[in-house]
């Protein structure tokens, strides 16, 4: 991001576009003194676009704001897998990429993403009803219908409404660091994190109510990061057995439990680093990962980075 000045985020609301689809990264980079991004919402002309389920839209900007932006939202649209955008609208956002910017599309924003060519061979999603559309339309895209969002560095996808959630949330973990993203995610009252590879859907093959008893079985181990965690005293809380424990708990994170709490302590960890003074050490006692040295290990293999290299990131011009 750049350090000068906001990083520049587009939305660019096309015919059709999905109320949330256009709310949720308009809502999440919110131009405010505590977040460094400015938005701007845009459609192929300043002025009235038909929204889809009864609403339209009323836009500032017209694709001029594609040539300003760092980061460029697509939000879904009805009626996707009819025709493409207009040519213009697509040379924009060819234009924009060339220029450097991110683009990322929600649900199925991913079509007009596609129908740029630079999603060819490379992996993306959009919501599990159109994802044999997206592929049948657009086979040199590597379409993956079990994933919540897919980041593919300057491209990236996501699921449905709620998963562009996930995406800006991700999104903000990279530019600012975890304490920034859940801040945010607080703001919101979501999920501070579900990581992109969990499934869109699953068929429930237990009682729904258990899914809220292992809800509370993560906030729970989060308040004891730094206790051991095992797999038996996970189940116990959930009150199941931990094999039932293991094979739920994978379809509702995308983790298992151990990968999970690793994750976990790793993200606290980040947290830890970006906002206090505290020693690597105590860090690594604080969340449960013992050593300095154990940290340094799971902070390579995680993130491809070290302890230190990562505070310096965030406390570089402080």
């Amino acid at each position: 991001m750049p350090a000068s000045r906001p990083q520049r985020v587009a939305v660019l609301v096309l015919e059709g576009a999905k109320p949330l689809d256009v709310g949720i990264p308009a809502q999440v980079f919110t131009t405010r003194e505590s977040m460094p991004y400015e938005v701007r919402v845009c459609g192929a002309a300043p002025g009235l676009v038909t929204g889809g389920d009864g609403l339209s839209y009323h836009v500032a900007h017209g694709l001029d704001a594609l040539v300003w932006a760092d980061l460029v939202f697509i939000p879904g649209y009805r009626f996707p897998d009819r025709d493409d955008p207009r040519q213009e609208i697509i040379d924009a956002l060819i234009a924009a990429h060339e220029r450097g910017a991110r683009l990322a599309a929600i649900s199925t924003g991913a079509f007009a993403l596609a129908a740029t060519g630079l999603l060819d061979g490379r992996r993306a999603t959009t919501h599990w009803h159109y994802t044999r559309a997206l592929a049948a339309k657009h086979p040199l895209v590597r379409v993956d219908e079990n994933v919540l969002f897919v980041d593919e560095g300057s491209v990236l996808t996501s699921a449905g409404a709620a998963s562009g959630i996930d995406l800006c949330l991700h999104i903000l973990r990279a530019d600012l660091g975890v304490a920034a993203s859940n801040h945010t995610a607080r703001r919101l009252v979501a999920a501070p994190y579900r990581s992109g590879g969990q499934a869109q859907y699953v068929p429930r093959r237990v009682p729904e109510p258990l899914g809220e008893r292992f809800a509370a079985t993560r906030e729970w181990a989060l308040r004891r990061l730094g206790e051991p965690l095992t797999l038996t005293a996970l189940a116990r809380h959930a009150a199941v057995s931990p094999r039932t424990f293991s094979r739920r708990f994978v379809e509702d994170t995308g983790y298992t439990p151990m990968q999970w709490v690793m994750r976990a302590r790793v993200d606290a960890a980040r947290e830890l680093l970006e906002r206090s003074e505290l020693s690597i050490e105590q860090i690594a006692t604080d969340v449960g990962l013992g050593t300095g040295t154990n940290l340094r290990l799971h902070f390579q293999s995680t993130l491809g980075t070290t302890p230190s290299a990562y505070r310096r990131t965030f406390t570089q011009g402080e």
